[in-house]
């Protein structure tokens, strides 16, 4: 197997030099092969959030790489971070950010015209995903006549519409309850194992987090397997 993604010794700190300086990571290694689904768990305030934002290319570290299919990263230009994000990456949030004036078809259809995909394909490519997540029956319905479950469905599609390669998801079923959540977490994998995704999925929830490959634990500023 490959690697997918890699953090390599990064580092991360707020306000450098000042009073009151802030260090958050503090040489953290992530290294997941392709096809490999790994759980984060952090206590509150660990630095994940930040964790998986530098891993998306969302944020830059202070020191340390990033490689995404074997290609460091770390160093590119705004525009290329943002085409290598658009057509690599894919995110989930704990809260849905679907766009409410759009049905749940047009949200995943969206980001794939943004990518330069023609539309008839970008809407056979989203009943597609929505399928596979029982949801296509609701495919034009407006978030908000969307339950809770439903919305974070459509969001899991949306996230890999564009085909990425890395899927990074910051509590994804955190705002569910329990039954819901189980039921959200399992559609989540069943779409991440059938498209042969590698995912960091950053969760509190521990007995989802032993469900997935490998389990790392952020604290402190480093990473560290948990057994």
């Amino acid at each position: 197997m490959s690697e997918a993604l890699k953090l390599s010794m990064i580092e991360k700190g707020y306000n450098l030099g000042q009073p009151g300086e802030v260090s958050v990571l503090k040489g953290a290694n992530i290294e997941i092969e392709r096809g490999e689904v790994v759980a984060l768990v952090a206590p509150s305030g660990a630095g994940k959030s930040t964790l998986l934002h530098i891993a998306g290319l969302l944020d830059t570290p202070t020191s340390g790489t990033v490689t995404i299919g074997g290609e460091d990263v770390t160093k590119l230009s705004d525009r290329k971070r943002t085409a290598l994000r658009r057509s690599k990456v894919g995110f989930i949030y704990q809260f849905h950010h679907l766009l409410p004036e759009f049905s749940a078809l047009e949200n995943i259809v969206l980001p794939q015209l943004a990518n330069g995909t023609a539309h008839g394909v970008a809407r056979e490519r989203a009943m597609e995903l929505l399928t596979r997540v029982g949801v296509d029956h609701r495919a034009d319905h407006r978030p908000a006549e969307l339950s809770g479950g439903e919305q974070q469905r459509v969001a899991f599609c949306r996230a890999l519409a564009n085909a990425p390669e890395v899927l990074l998801a910051d509590e994804p079923t955190g705002n569910l309850d329990p039954e819901t959540s189980d039921r959200v977490f399992e559609a989540l994998m069943e779409l991440v194992r059938d498209t042969g995704l590698s995912a960091l999925i950053a969760t509190h929830n521990i007995a989802l987090a032993h469900r997935m490959d490998r389990v790392l634990r952020l604290d402190g500023g480093i990473i560290a397997p948990v057994v």
